[in-house]
């Protein structure tokens, strides 16, 4: 019997069927699944992972007999934990109760299920239960059309010729009484492909932006609803079309082509011979004392390997080793040691240890210059190793807050890995390679849609182009070319999937970023979709999960929120009335709400000692994540819910100086508190303030689809000229309501203005006054709060100042005012 191979590994015939599974919502048609019958596995049989040999249920010696043979190290140290049978994303804590994790998730691979027999295929026998009907008379095949049925005459109307009743009498002849139960299957085939030629027609339109003749002009907002595609959390890419049939052997046609064809153009990526790497004079640069290599590859490892898995990591570490013991990169491939370099630099970025931070006051930026060096400029062969090395370069420039450098090395590393295939199903390829290409495919594909959201700028990349298969959520150390070893524990061993199911509806969240304003339905329709994703997660991951949540798994959590975030606050545009802002301010809270619970379940955090659940923030937080939580205080702040900003602060005060960009988001709270406190004071209603809005959505003005302050600004000459008028790149104050920025490094904050702010305790400091003043006035139950402003103080501002005096003779001096706060 023929079977097929769905996507998770399982052969299914017509007949097959299964039980509806609990991890499946209701209403929805399971696949027919069912085990190939016995003797019948073969070679191809997987349970779990397409294209790799089957799994081995093995004893635990014979299991390390195997680890042994496949070549994985016996002795395990600090930065290679082997086969931990306990997955690290499972919330496993010693102190902790475990928790299994979800049975809903597509992160991994179902079971199998049993499956059932239909009544055919098990040879017409009859459910228990079942009866037998008395069988049918046959009806009339040839119905009457109209008249005739009106004149009950017998009718001789045919599929495609009307009667010769119709025909003597002149009238038409035609099915359309509602008792007659047919009509002609052509014509019936012939109206639903002219309605489908009809809709495809108007669909095509509507994406062009044409008018359509007798409809009305259809708006953004309709346009955004009917577009609404989000591909299904766990379904696969769809295929491209089939190449041209091949006609006859074309073997000397193509052999022809290689030859001449050289040095003109390249055969496609699947038909590619790999070329040579070409030799360049490249300098050997040291490798860093063993014990700190140890240091930064086991930090590496534990943050952004859990997320994005490019590395192969049993022989990454083999490799290193050999290094290691050798002392020297001498004969070892420059492309493996750009990699390397990469590494030791992303690990310097995410590691706590004073010993190796007080060596390294670059951050790294001396070894990501190495990696840098080792790529040669004028190569013209590229591997999947040119596309690791420059992924992990942007993924530390992200880090290092230098965006528009991240932004440009991530467009070489989708040109790479487009350039060598990776975005298509290829092979075949020995287990390890074939599970890599996926996995650095994806990780490139995420971080393409993360960067765009966090910068508010096009994709690189297009669904429609790729059709690779998603990857396993298998360790790396279950995977190895003579087979892939049985797995005890179900829960995934990194985030990658997950990852990808959130990621995957960006391109559909940036086109509907386009609109001026995002209709209730889509919103509805994101919402729901967010939900999916959320259930995707692992149960401790959940954002009400009572236990404590470990720091490192906050990242890939936070990306799902800030998209959240990201839709929610497109409607704060002047482009929306004003309830059209209120829902989405709402909205925006009520993710900072979830993000703050979130947040303190990583301060009841417990890691081994000496450590603290700060050291666990500042070694675990990423750009993205310092980012996520200040849009999350501005909208907490705004909306005076202090008790939930205050922790926010204080998880940005363990990252403290780890991050560049916390440096530079506490800045720019610190500025929006100064000014939330004049408006506060002056009892302005915050919502109707264009000022107060366009401060609290944040890195929105960053946009170019999005951002609204910028229309009627300065462009061009005229804007450099401005910045230039004065001396030091700054411009004067301007006094016709006109902006006036200096010259400025776009993400440089010079050493006064890191300074100006005076650190997290002094916000803290402010938002807690903040809190005081809101209960001492009353400020629900007052629509005009008494003023507490004291005079002679700069930093309130005119207005404040104007209002100090009345302040200061009902409240006197017993108090510090926010005036003198700031």
């Amino acid at each position: 019997m023929n079977y097929s191979v769905d996507s998770d590994g399982y052969r299914f015939g017509p007949s097959a069927k299964r039980p509806l599974s609990p991890s499946e919502p209701e209403g929805r048609i399971p696949s027919s699944r069912q085990r190939p019958a016995p003797g019948d596995e073969g070679e191809n049989y997987f349970p779990m992972m397409q294209h790799h040999p089957p799994y081995q249920q093995t004893s635990q010696p014979q299991q390390q007999q195997q680890q042994h043979q496949l070549g994985q190290p016996s002795n395990h140290n600090n930065y290679d934990p082997g086969m931990n049978p306990q997955s690290h994303l499972n919330g496993a804590h010693p102190n902790h109760s475990q928790y299994h994790h979800y049975s809903g998730s597509n992160s991994v691979s179902p079971g199998p299920h049993a499956s059932l027999a239909s009544p055919s295929s098990a040879g017409g026998s009859l459910l228990p239960g079942a009866q037998t009907k008395r069988p049918y008379r046959q009806r009339r095949k040839d119905p009457s059309c109209d008249a005739c049925r009106e004149r009950k005459v017998k009718c001789d109307a045919t599929e495609t010729a009307s009667c010769n009743e119709c025909k003597s009498r002149g009238v038409k002849c035609q099915f359309t009484k509602e008792t007659n139960r047919r009509m002609s299957s052509i014509k019936q085939v012939q109206d639903l492909e002219k309605q489908l030629a009809a809709a495809k027609s108007m669909i095509q339109k509507l994406r062009d932006g044409k008018d359509i003749p007798g409809h009305m002009a259809v708006s953004h907002e309709s346009h955004d609803n009917l577009m609404f595609n989000v591909p299904e959390i766990g379904s696969t890419p769809q295929r491209r079309p089939q190449a041209p049939p091949v006609a006859r052997d074309l073997a000397e046609v193509r052999s022809h082509v290689r030859n001449y064809g050289r040095g003109v153009f390249k055969p496609p990526p699947p038909y590619r011979q790999v070329g040579v790497q070409t030799e360049f004079a490249h300098p050997v640069f040291p490798l860093p004392p063993i014990e700190i290599g140890e240091i930064l590859l086991a930090s590496y490892y534990a943050t952004i390997h859990n997320i994005i898995p490019i590395l192969h990591w049993p022989q990454f570490v083999g490799m290193y080793d050999e290094v290691k013991h050798k002392g020297s990169l001498e004969g070892v491939d420059p492309v493996w040691g750009s990699i390397l370099f990469a590494v030791f630099a992303c690990g310097i970025l995410y590691t706590t240890d004073p010993n190796v931070r007080g060596q390294f006051h670059d951050n790294g930026r001396t070894y990501i210059e190495y990696s840098r060096q080792l790529t040669d400029l004028f190569n013209d062969e590229f591997t999947i190793d040119h596309a690791r090395s420059a992924l992990l370069t942007s993924i530390y420039l992200t880090e290092l807050n230098c965006k528009s450098a991240a932004w440009t090395w991530l467009g070489s590393t989708v040109r790479i890995a487009q350039d060598i295939g990776l975005h298509r199903e290829t092979g075949p390829w020995p287990v390890v390679e074939g599970e890599m290409r996926r996995r650095v495919w994806w990780g490139i594909y995420a971080w393409d849609r993360l960067l765009s959201v966090e910068l508010g700028r096009v994709l690189l990349i297009e669904d429609r182009d790729c059709d690779i298969g998603l990857p396993c959520a298998l360790d790396d150390h279950f995977i190895y070319d003579s087979g892939v070893l049985m797995s005890t524990n179900p829960a995934p061993a990194h985030f990658l999937l997950t990852t990808i199911h959130v990621v995957r509806m960006i391109s559909e969240l940036l086109r509907s970023l386009q609109s001026p304003i995002i209709s209730p339905q889509t919103l509805q329709a994101f919402d729901s979709h967010f939900a999916s994703c959320q259930n995707v997660f692992p149960v401790h991951c959940q954002i009400y999960h009572p236990q404590p949540l470990e720091p490192r798994h906050l990242s890939p959590i936070c990306q799902l929120q800030n998209c959240r975030i990201v839709l929610h606050r497109h409607n704060l545009s002047t482009s929306c009335p004003m309830e059209v802002r209120a829902a989405a301010l709402a909205s925006c809270v009520m993710v900072a709400k979830d993000t703050v619970h979130l947040l303190q379940r990583v301060r009841q955090y417990n890691p081994h000692k000496p450590h603290t659940w700060r050291d666990a923030v500042a070694a675990a937080a990423s750009t993205m994540v310092c980012m996520h939580i200040w849009r999350c205080m501005l909208f907490l702040c705004f909306k005076s819910h202090f008790d939930d900003a205050l922790i926010c602060v204080e998880i940005c005060a363990a990252i403290g100086d780890f991050r560049e960009v916390n440096i530079a988001c506490s800045r720019n709270l610190y500025g929006f508190l100064r000014q939330l406190a004049v408006k506060i004071a002056q009892g302005v209603d915050l919502i109707q303030d264009e000022m107060m809005i366009a401060l609290v959505s944040g890195d929105i003005q960053g946009s170019t689809e999005s951002s609204w302050v910028w229309n009627g600004s300065e462009t061009g000459t005229a804007l450099n000229l401005t910045a230039a008028s004065t001396p030091n790149g700054s411009a004067a104050p301007s006094t016709n309501g006109k902006d006036s920025g200096r010259l400025e490094n776009a993400t440089a904050l010079t050493a006064d203005e890191k300074k100006e702010w005076r650190g997290w305790g002094h916000i803290q400091e402010i938002i807690q006054q903040l809190k005081r003043e809101k209960e001492q006035r009353g400020f629900q139950q007052h629509p005009h709060p008494p003023q507490v402003w004291e005079a002679g103080s700069a930093a309130a501002g005119a207005a404040a100042t104007a209002m100090a005096a009345p302040a200061n003779s009902s409240n006197g001096t017993s108090r510090i005012s926010i005036a003198n706060i700031i």
